[in-house]
């Protein structure tokens, strides 16, 4: 079976898309877990109560979001980030690179078509979560909240892609397409001269 071979250019954007991904899980976790604004007004409000302060609780949730909205700014870098990174993904297959295969392409297997539609499926859901955060942060503020609501449900798709990816490579690695691990990171390995002077 012929190898798959992955150019520089289609390296640096995977690895770049993939690491801001990472950044951005980080952020949303962080949000929902130890910098919760709920768990963060808790912290603050034990704190004054023991040194005889007094907040109220809106002031504390005020004064949580705002400690933590350092870290939330990083969020909407990254976005824009990937605002970037997917504009070029969508533009290179017009010069020939990564291009965007068709699951309905005949001759191919139930395992080709399955790859091929879960690419499609996170494209169209990246494509939304990346809409829906711009028009969160440029838009105007009537559609904020209901773009909230589906900007949201990201971190599902995401995860759940993450997952399958994962799941996927490996699976490739050690059955039909070994070695796919050390050519998406390093790319084809150079064949060593035989003779040297």
């Amino acid at each position: 079976m012929k190898k798959i071979q992955y150019s520089k250019t289609y390296r640096i954007i995977h690895w770049a898309i993939a690491i801001s991904f990472l950044l951005l899980l980080i952020t949303i976790f962080l949000r929902l877990t130890w910098m919760n604004k709920f768990n963060m007004a808790a912290i603050i409000q034990e704190y004054l109560n023991d040194t005889g302060q007094v907040l109220s609780e809106e002031q504390g949730i005020a004064l949580a979001k705002k400690i933590r909205q350092p870290m939330w700014d990083w969020h909407i870098y990254i976005g824009y980030v990937l605002v970037g990174l997917f504009s070029i993904r969508f533009i290179l297959p017009a010069f020939g690179q990564m291009r965007i295969q068709n699951p309905l392409a005949k001759n191919i297997s139930t395992k080709a078509k399955f790859q091929k539609w879960t690419y499609i499926i996170f494209y169209v859901c990246v494509i939304v979560s990346l809409v829906t955060g711009l028009i969160i942060e440029l838009g105007p503020k009537e559609l904020k909240k209901p773009m909230e609501d589906i900007h949201v449900l990201g971190v599902y798709y995401l995860v759940a892609f993450i997952v399958i990816h994962l799941a996927g490579v490996l699976v490739a690695e050690f059955t039909e397409h070994k070695g796919i691990i050390s050519r998406i990171v390093s790319g084809p390995k150079k064949k060593a001269n035989k003779a040297r002077k």
